[in-house]
This record gives C-alpha cells, sequence and structure tokens, in this order.
C-alpha cells in the first residue's frame, strides 16, 4: 500500500485548489467574461451607448471589468509552476509515484493510470509554457496566437482529467485500494 508523505499531499491539494482557480477564472474569461460578451453587453445598454465611447475607451472598460479577475489566474499560474517544479524534483528523489506505462511488467489497468497521468504531466507542461509565452510576450505574433490557442486547451482537457481522476478515486475506493481518499486527506492512520 503506498504512504503519502506530506509534502506529496501539500503539493497534491496545491494543484487542486490552483487548477480550480486557473480554469475557473481561464472559463470565465473565454465565455462568461469574454472581450465580445461584455462589448456585447455595453453595446446593448443605452447609458453606454449615450456616452458615445470610441472602441479604445470600450476596450479600456472591459480590460478593467477583466484584470482583477485575471490577476488570480496569473498568481494561480505562478503557485502551479512551483508546485510542478517541486512536483517533478520530488518524483525524481521519491520515485515515480504512478505506474510506468513504459514498462512491459506493467498491467493494462496501470497502463492506462500511467498513461493519464504522464498525459497530465505534459499537458501541465504546455499550459506553463504557453502561459508564459503568453504573459511575457515571446516570440512572433503568429506564435503568439498558436500558444494562446493551445492554452485555450485546458478548458477542454482539464475536466476530461478531473473526471478521470474521480472515478479512479472511486474505482480504488470499491477494490483493494480502500482508504485511498482519507490518506491523500489526512495521511496514515
Amino acid at each position: 500500500m503506498k504512504t503519502y508523505t506530506v509534502l506529496h499531499r501539500v503539493l497534491h491539494w496545491i494543484f487542486a485548489l490552483g487548477i480550480l482557480v486557473l480554469f475557473t477564472t481561464g472559463f470565465l474569461r473565454i465565455v462568461w467574461m469574454s472581450k465580445v460578451v461584455i462589448s456585447e453587453a455595453m453595446n446593448k445598454n443605452a447609458q453606454i451607448q449615450s456616452l458615445n465611447l470610441d472602441k479604445q475607451s470600450l476596450r479600456t472598460i472591459v480590460h478593467s471589468i477583466q484584470d482583477p479577475m485575471f490577476q488570480w489566474h496569473v498568481y494561480a499560474a505562478y503557485v502551479i509552476t512551483f508546485a510542478f517544479i517541486a512536483r517533478i524534483v520530488y518524483m525524481i528523489v521519491k520515485g515515480i509515484r504512478f505506474p510506468n506505462p513504459f514498462l512491459k511488467t506493467t498491467t493494462a489497468k496501470e497502463k492506462f493510470q500511467g498513461f493519464i497521468y504522464v498525459a497530465f504531466y505534459v499537458l501541465i507542461a504546455m499550459q506553463i509554457i504557453t502561459g508564459s509565452v503568453l504573459k511575457f510576450e515571446i516570440g512572433s505574433e503568429s506564435f503568439a496566437d498558436l500558444a494562446e490557442t493551445t492554452h485555450k486547451l485546458a478548458v477542454y482537457w482539464m475536466p476530461i482529467f478531473v473526471l478521470l481522476h474521480f472515478g479512479g478515486i472511486a474505482i480504488s475506493e470499491n477494490t483493494n485500494r480502500k482508504g485511498i481518499t482519507s490518506k491523500m486527506i489526512g495521511g496514515e492512520s
């Protein structure tokens, strides 16, 4: 039976909370609080229309609405970046903490589980890299556009990973790994 150190559990919950903040703020910025949605709402408002604001003024207002929420996204991204680096170092020092999908001796179930985690870490790394490209304006405009498109794909893959993660927890709790949830929350009993 695996044991989960305090550091392992802390990093796990930092990831969980950080990803929740990143997903929520990213989703809001892309969907309900996007530039288009806010601009359309402002254009439908008679009082705002009567001000005859130019496009730059409207952009400034949209950004002033989005910026406080987006700052939470940036702060959570820094936390996730730190946690990601710490988790990679931790896995190197302590050894891999999920089944190695590349070993011939790994069962099909363990290969699936391992590939899910490999995909998770690769996708988190891609999010960190593309987010950095966008934040620090690295590269050409076409490179930034590609980075933005890639970065926004997390709106689709992250919920899939979360559902697979919770599905795996449910399966574990109903098989020979009962108690994994309480060990991840409170440690060994």
